[in-house]
This record gives C-alpha cells, sequence and structure tokens, in this order.
C-alpha cells in the first residue's frame, strides 16, 4: 500500500493547501482524533482508515485494516464499535462494509488475501485466520472439516532451496500441526 502523495487532515478552518499534498478538511477534529507521534500531530487510526476509505479500493483498505491491526494501532472490533458510535460521513460506508462480521477475517499476507479471495469466489464458508491449532499458528482453519491451509510464499524457503522440492520449515511446522479427525468423522 505505498503512496505517492501525502495526505493530512485539518479542521474546516485551516484555509492553506500546500502544493502536492491532498487535505482532509474535517467540521471537528477532537482530542480523540488526533494524537502526537514524535511530536507531530497524527490522525487516530480510526480516522486515518475514515479517510483512507474514501480514497482505497476494497483491497488496499482491506490491507490498511490488517496492518493497523497486526501494529496493535486498532482492531476490527474496535473499529466495528467505533463505527457504530460515529454519524455518517465520507468513508464510514465502505469501511463498515468491509468489516461486515460474516465477510471479514483478519489475515497476515497479501498472499493470505488472495486465497481468502478464493475462498470466497469458491462459495466456501470463511476459515478462522491466524488461529492456534494443536499448538501451532495456522493460517486458515475450518474446525468443521478439521481442514488447515498454510498459504506458503518463498519467503518462508530459502533461495538455496527454492529447486528443490522439499518442504519449508513453515511447511513442516504446518504438517506438525496436522488435524486428525476425530472418531466420530471417520
Amino acid at each position: 500500500m505505498k503512496t505517492e502523495r501525502i495526505e493530512v487532515s485539518v479542521p474546516l478552518r485551516v484555509k492553506r493547501r500546500p502544493s502536492g499534498v491532498v487535505v482532509h478538511r474535517r467540521a471537528a477534529l477532537g482530542p480523540r482524533d488526533a494524537r502526537k507521534k514524535g511530536g507531530i500531530p497524527v490522525t487516530s487510526p480510526l480516522c486515518t482508515l475514515i479517510d483512507l476509505a474514501t480514497v482505497l479500493d476494497r483491497e488496499s483498505l482491506e490491507t490498511a485494516v490488517n496492518e493497523a491491526d497486526k501494529r496493535g494501532l486498532i482492531t476490527p472490533e474496535a473499529l466495528r464499535s467505533a463505527l457504530d458510535r460515529l454519524p455518517s460521513r465520507p468513508g464510514t460506508k465502505p469501511l463498515r462494509e468491509l468489516l461486515d462480521r460474516d465477510t471479514f477475517a483478519l489475515t497476515d499476507s497479501e498472499l493470505e488475501r488472495l486465497f481468502l479471495a478464493v475462498v470466497r469466489e469458491a462459495g466456501l464458508p470463511l476459515p478462522e485466520t491466524g488461529r492456534q491449532v494443536n499448538g501451532f499458528r495456522v493460517d486458515f482453519y475450518w474446525p468443521e472439516l478439521a481442514l488447515v491451509v498454510e498459504t506458503d510464499g518463498l519467503r518462508y524457503q530459502p533461495a538455496s532451496e527454492r529447486s528443490r522440492p522439499r518442504p519449508s520449515p513453515r511447511r513442516r511446522r504446518a504438517d506438525a500441526a496436522a488435524v486428525h479427525p476425530r472418531p466420530d468423522q471417520a
């Protein structure tokens, strides 16, 4: 989600519009909407994601929400709760739609997001993501099927081993976390 432009949020009363800067004007920027980071005023993760929702496509917005969660800035549940308390304004609708409890799932990588898109397109039920199974963290888990899926990018396999058909350490961990059918499912 790299961008070449600089974006700022300012109160309506600020009239300056610096060249090369995208300005988001707000009727109010309260103390909960902004904070200082390294002495620089920045908007809260909630305000930033709402602003981003006005300019990003769904895929990029999903990446931003996942990154915010991964960095410990705000969770999807906290986002949903905050959005429920906010009046409608530009950006809230696409963010609410993205965070729908029946369709949104946290992921750790672009490859995982692509895999979820395949799952959705195939009409499959959404798996649990980033779940601990038998002591191992797995990418995707369907408990009702006792099924684990790991999406393995090349970053988990050393370059010297990429040409050999040998499981990566991540794959070996997934195998170790293997879920076996319960006796009543056999």
